[in-house]
């Protein structure tokens, strides 16, 4: 319904254009004989009018379709620029070449001026009738523009340019541009639209308050996130409204309009690049093959069912045991991707006789194992169902790929790996032996990815502060030192695809999560983004850490190592050699203690994992020393 709206709304305005066009069509004739005759009417020869008036309709209807063609009915003419009057004055040189070879040809004569002086006036009279809107427009809305939010624009290029004309042109949009910022020297002191660039980003907070600021708009799409986050950094400052460009798409189509600027998120102050994967090494594993994901409707689950699906797979198949989260993903696939071959299964990774089914039904090729508990506090307190479904679920999920000889099994680790202090992350480092241990007797590949948190998945501590932001706070931090690892659940899962490209077997991938993240800070960020002050509109506490918990994540055991790949962001850790035969057995009797629920799982876990230090009420062990990513060789 509104699309129809629209459409008709457009009709209309082509439609009222096209008739005061047909009226300037006829003036420009009458005025280049007027003018052939000094100004003079009762000079002007008949035979001139009559020839001018027998030609008028075929004038107009030439001339209205040279318009139609150099697409001057589908412009927004309060945008307006150079591109629009070029085109009105190829249609009218046009419309002067038609009239020079068609009126010799009829017959109709007329001076010789008439050829050039008809044109000229069209052209004149069309670009006046075109931006005497935007004159007008300015004119009726000039008073209420002294009531509009006062804007500094950041970016002097072609976005910030676009952006500035339509808050000028666009009083309903409450905008006023009274300032703009660039970096670039031969630009300041300059005026664009009789705005002034008034310097460099050091100049941000001396211009918003001389400007008295409202707001900050940031057009800057093609710089990368980790420059724009130093002016996004600096622009928060001044207290003021911030919002920013997205990105580069609306540029590259000319599409630049302030209703797709947005407010800053947390991964505008997080500043981190873009993460750049190879889609042809992507593809080319993938395209063409059945593929299973397991946990698939989870947060990370559903992202690699999204990005596998683009890649074009011969199937994709879901197994999750929660029904709602794999409809969810279920029919957002279908609509997108109407032709995908996509299978939906219910069921658990617990229950053999379901994976049985599943994978002689389905003959899977690749799996992607992100089927687990992740909750760490929950973990500590269900130890014994976290030690069935993350490692027995894993155990019987690799025993089935490795029965149905899957070409590649990816399992979705994580940096609680390693030197856990939490059951969940011990868990999630047996699950890795168990992969090396399939990997050294079987033709699949079986790999491990392990990475950090993920912003805005199911558990993380973001989506918590918004709601208790939303509340009115207190926002709750467990510790002032506490530092976390992020990276945007898209970007993690790009990652988690590459790194099954390059994998051949018995590999820990690692996932380089950029700088960590104080959490205090990232509390502050997030109420800042939400227009409050921290510890003076709302609190923050601090709670004393939990159970399982520690100030540091690291990504890597000492004993590991490091070897890059061909991608910066991804490293592969060199495989701890363990007892098989002993570790066997270990699994044995850690699930009969779990079936039994005899209480002995922490010291069964702590048995088979060396690094793995319970914490006493939240009170961790003294850290150990943490070996960043990239460092060894």
């Amino acid at each position: 319904m509104l699309d129809f709206v629209k459409d008709k709304k457009m009709a209309v305005r082509q439609l009222q254009l096209i008739l005061c066009d047909i009226v300037v069509i006829q003036l420009a004739s009458f005025l280049a004989l007027l003018v052939r005759f000094e100004l003079v009417i009762q000079n002007i020869d008949p035979v001139f009018v009559s020839s001018v008036l027998h030609y008028a309709p075929i004038h107009t209807v030439i001339t209205l379709v040279l318009f139609w063609v150099f697409r001057l009915y589908h412009s927004l003419w309060r945008y307006a620029s150079i591109t629009e009057m070029g085109n009105i004055v190829y249609a009218g040189v046009c419309s002067g070449l038609i009239q020079l070879v068609l009126l010799p040809l009829l017959d109709w004569p007329v001076p010789r001026s008439y050829y050039i002086l008809c044109p000229m006036f069209l052209i004149c009279l069309v670009i006046a009738e075109r931006y005497s809107y935007r004159l007008l427009r300015s004119l009726w809305h000039k008073d209420s523009r002294s009531q509009c939010r006062r804007v500094m624009v950041v970016g002097a290029g072609e976005a910030g340019q676009m952006l500035v004309s339509e808050l000028q042109s666009s009083p309903r949009l409450n905008y006023r541009p009274v300032c703009i910022i660039d970096d670039d020297p031969r630009k300041w002191n300059r005026y664009f639209q009789n705005v002034k660039i008034v310097g460099g980003r050091e100049k941000i907070q001396r211009a918003a308050r001389r400007f008295g600021v409202d707001t900050i708009l940031i057009a800057l799409p093609s710089m990368d996130k980790k420059k724009r986050k130093e002016i996004v950094d600096i622009a928060r400052c001044t207290r003021c409204e911030v919002k920013i460009l997205p990105g580069m798409s609306q540029l590259i189509k000319g599409e630049v309009f302030a209703s797709q600027l947005r407010p800053l998120d947390l991964e505008d102050l997080l500043g981190r690049d873009s993460v750049q994967v190879e889609m042809k090494d992507i593809g080319n594993y993938i395209s063409g093959k059945r593929v299973l994901v397991t946990g698939g409707g989870g947060s990370i689950g559903s992202e690699l069912c999204r990005q596998i699906a683009s890649y074009g797979p011969e199937q994709l198949v879901i197994f999750d045991i929660y029904e709602n989260n794999a409809y969810d993903i279920q029919q957002e696939l279908l609509k997108k991707y109407p032709k995908l071959d996509l299978k939906v299964e219910i069921g658990s990774v617990r229950d053999e006789g379901r994976l049985e089914t599943i994978f002689q039904r389905f003959r899977p090729q690749l799996v992607y194992h992100a089927a687990a508990h992740k909750h760490v506090p929950l973990m500590e307190e269900s130890p014994n169902e976290a030690v069935k479904n993350n490692v027995f679920g894993t155990l019987k999920t690799v025993a089935t790929a490795d029965r149905y000889q899957v070409e590649r099994f990816v399992l979705i680790s994580s940096d609680k790996a390693v030197n856990p202090t939490s059951l969940m992350g011990a868990t999630k480092r047996i699950c890795e032996m168990i992969i090396q241990a399939y990997n050294a007797h079987s033709g699949t590949d079986f790999v491990a990815v392990r990475f950090g948190n993920v912003l805005g998945s199911n558990g993380s501590v973001v989506p918590l502060f918004r709601k208790q932001i939303a509340e009115g706070g207190p926002v709750t931090v467990t510790h002032p030192d506490m530092v976390r690892y992020f990276m945007t659940i898209p970007e993690a899962v790009s990652l988690v695809l590459q790194a099954g490209a390059y994998a051949r077997g018995g590999e820990i991938f690692v996932l380089d999560m950029g700088e960590p993240v104080k959490i205090v800070d990232m509390a502050r960020k997030l109420i800042e983004l939400s227009g409050f002050k921290p510890d003076v509109d709302i609190k923050i506490e601090f709670t004393g850490m939990r159970p399982g918990e520690k100030l540091f994540e690291e990504l890597l055991l000492d004993e590991e190592g490091l070897t890059k790949t061909k991608n910066d962001l991804i490293y592969i850790g060199r495989p701890i050699r363990f007892d098989e035969g002993q570790f066997a057995e270990q699994l044995q009797r850690l699930e009969r203690s779990a079936l039994a629920e005899d209480g002995k799982v922490w010291a069964l876990v702590e048995e088979i994992v060396p690094t793995y230090h319970k914490t006493d009420n939240g009170k961790t062990e003294p850290e150990p020393e943490r070996i960043p990513v990239g460092a060894a060789q």
